[in-house]
């Protein structure tokens, strides 16, 4: 007769060596002996199943849960905001200039990386280079005012004596870089 084998589940292990311990406490104490620790059990139990320890078998489980029900990718950018890229889209005129200086900071954000890919990229320029290309790319009549944004944001960088100025080379933002394409494709047609 070939021997039947049953699956034995215990849904917390824990639990299961505390119960086992009040069973042989039981047992124990009928033959006046002192049954084994709940850690004991636990590690004993373990080592039944094939591990080294408790925390081998916990880590096993674990690594096998991981495996069997990985964790669900993480999007790569938070979705755009469309709605967003078009009201900023207004502060910029048909060419695709600034036309005037957004009052809300989250709207700045976008303009100035508008700024920002207007200027060469992985190239030195002098403070009149920097100017004039901010001149070219707004109507409101203030360049220092973007010059000095860029510059407080990372986008730019410049010597201490404010003699050469460089763009830092840096992805934009989803909603930055949406706002770019769409200002491209408008001057474009």
């Amino acid at each position: 007769m070939s021997r039947q084998t049953f699956p034995y589940i215990a849904d917390d292990m824990s639990a299961l060596a505390r119960a086992l311990k009040g069973e042989l406490s039981r047992a124990f104490a009928a033959s006046g002996g002192e049954p084994p620790g709940h850690v004991e059990l636990l590690n004993m139990l373990a080592r039944a199943a094939g591990c080294r320890n408790f925390q081998h078998f916990r880590a096993q489980a674990e690594a096998r849960e991981r495996l069997e029900n990985p964790a669900p990718p993480v999007p790569a950018e938070p979705p755009v905001d469309f709605v967003k890229v078009e009201r900023v889209a207004r502060y910029f005129d048909a060419e695709g200039r600034l036309s005037r200086w957004p009052g809300k900071h989250s709207d700045r954000l976008p303009c100035l990386w508008v700024m920002w890919s207007r200027l060469p990229a992985r190239t030195v320029l002098t403070e009149p280079a920097v100017n004039e290309a901010l001149k070219a790319a707004h109507r409101f009549g203030d360049h220092v005012l973007l010059r000095r944004e860029l510059v407080d944001l990372g986008l730019l960088v410049r010597t201490p004596d404010g003699r050469e100025y460089r763009r830092v080379e840096q992805a934009p933002p989803a909603e930055a870089r949406a706002l770019i394409r769409h200002l491209s494709a408008r001057t474009a047609s």
